[in-house]
């Protein structure tokens, strides 16, 4: 099954839009935001499924044949031995996924109907406009609030993210 992860890494994101789409458009779920928020909460880039295989491989397995030998089951090393020493990386494929999610421009095209229902990034779009000219002003001010929600998230989980970072460069 990894190797079949793996492999659709390499699919560009434009071959999956028509099979995504119909699916979707089946679940009734177009001219909504779930096609990008549930995707997006349940990790279904394979990057950020790569990425956390590849830490909790890292993981010592001597540790979790200690909690075996405690009498842990599967789950709980999982939840206690496995889940504490990977949590800077589960908080790290969070904030990419909240980043790629939130600043999405061809999801909302694709998906959403109504100019109403546009998120930010496409309504800062809509704002430039080559041939009437820019309102400066309403744009840097929607660029601002557009930039909030992410700055926000990542300084409540710079910590962990920073943890993180550190930990990747001390495996070696």
């Amino acid at each position: 099954w990894f190797s079949i992860l793996l492999a659709t890494l390499f699919l560009p994101q434009v071959v999956l839009n028509i099979p995504q789409f119909l699916l979707f458009r089946t679940w009734g779920w177009t001219n909504s935001y779930l096609p990008l928020v549930v995707p997006a909460f349940f990790g279904a880039e394979p990057y950020f499924i790569f990425m956390l295989v590849q830490f909790m491989r890292s993981v010592s397995r001597e540790l979790e044949e200690a909690a075996e030998i405690d009498g842990c089951n599967s789950f709980q090393r999982l939840v206690y031995i496995v889940v504490p020493m990977v949590k800077p990386t589960i908080v790290s494929v969070a904030l990419f996924q909240f980043m790629w999610a939130f600043n999405d421009f061809q999801g909302p095209l694709i998906y959403i109907d109504s100019v109403k229902k546009y998120p930010t990034s496409l309504g800062l779009r809509l704002l430039t406009d080559a041939e009437t000219g820019f309102e400066w002003n309403k744009v840097l001010a929607l660029s601002v609030i557009t930039l909030l929600p992410s700055l926000i998230v990542f300084f409540l989980a710079q910590d962990q993210f920073v943890d993180g970072i550190a930990a990747g460069g001390v495996k070696g």
